[in-house]
């Protein structure tokens, strides 16, 4: 290990790193804090590492958080246990917010895992509409909803129009998770819905809380994922609560008492 008095006053064995940990973990001051003062107690810059590294850790995972849902269905061919008016509540949640975080000019750390999974949602609706035989149907929903993001993200829209978006995410988080929980317990079951993707949204959503007041200081946004971890965490007890059963279960079961 390099011997840090070896570096004159206002040098740093981590100048190396400086400008990515500048530009992605820490502003100017804390990196002085950590790395030329050596205080790496400074609570406040230690707050901001952490939300900065979780902000970055939730993008990271977000490029695949819903991966294993659209693996899920693909392997199944079904959507079975999928509800798509679900699955556009939660796009127009995650659109909402991706557009006014965008409009914000918010940091790219406070809110980057939207546009992962407004990508892998809106495959997730095409891929209902194409396994309950309705194709045309999914291709049309793909090609407004992109021509909508565009005008959406374009200077067209208001500001007004975006914020009152963002205020509209929270009875559509509410809803839309309502009717995915209304399914699974209509159901017996969880259907095709993937355990690895609802686990690693309810943590997402939980962490997204400290991050967004801390890089933000948005109430409206703080209070959106406290909504959406609440909401989340429905359906992961849901998940766990019916975990052994099973469309096919399900099947049997009702063959067994006919018999």
């Amino acid at each position: 290990m390099a011997d840090t008095s070896d570096y004159p006053r206002g040098e740093s064995f981590m100048d190396p790193f400086r400008g990515i940990l500048v530009a992605y973990f820490m502003p100017e001051n804390c990196y002085d804090k950590f790395f030329l003062d050596f205080d790496f107690l400074d609570v406040p810059c230690l707050k901001i590492v952490l939300s900065k590294a979780l902000g970055i850790g939730i993008i990271l995972g977000s490029v695949l958080v819903k991966l294993p849902q659209i693996i899920k269905l693909m392997r199944a061919k079904s959507a079975e246990g999928l509800s798509f008016n679900s699955v556009l509540l939660e796009l127009l949640a995650i659109t909402g917010t991706m557009a006014y975080s965008m409009s914000n000019k918010f940091p790219f750390s406070a809110w980057g895992e939207a546009l992962f999974l407004m990508l892998q949602t809106v495959t997730i609706g095409f891929l209902i509409q194409h396994y309950g035989r309705r194709t045309g149907i999914g291709l049309l929903f793909l090609v407004v909803y992109f021509l909508l993001l565009a005008v959406l993200l374009s200077p067209v829209t208001p500001m007004s129009v975006v914020t009152s978006m963002q205020a509209f995410n929270m009875p559509a988080i509410i809803i839309g998770r309502l009717i995915q929980a209304a399914t699974n317990f209509r159901n017996g079951h969880t259907g095709q819905l993937s355990a690895i993707s609802v686990f690693l949204l309810f943590a997402g959503s939980l962490a997204r809380i400290f991050t967004s007041l801390q890089e933000t200081g948005d109430s409206l946004m703080a209070l959106t994922y406290v909504i959406s971890s609440t909401c989340n965490g429905i359906i992961t007890l849901q998940v766990l609560y019916y975990w052994n059963s099973s469309p096919e279960h399900k099947k049997k079961k009702k063959k067994n008492k006919r018999e």
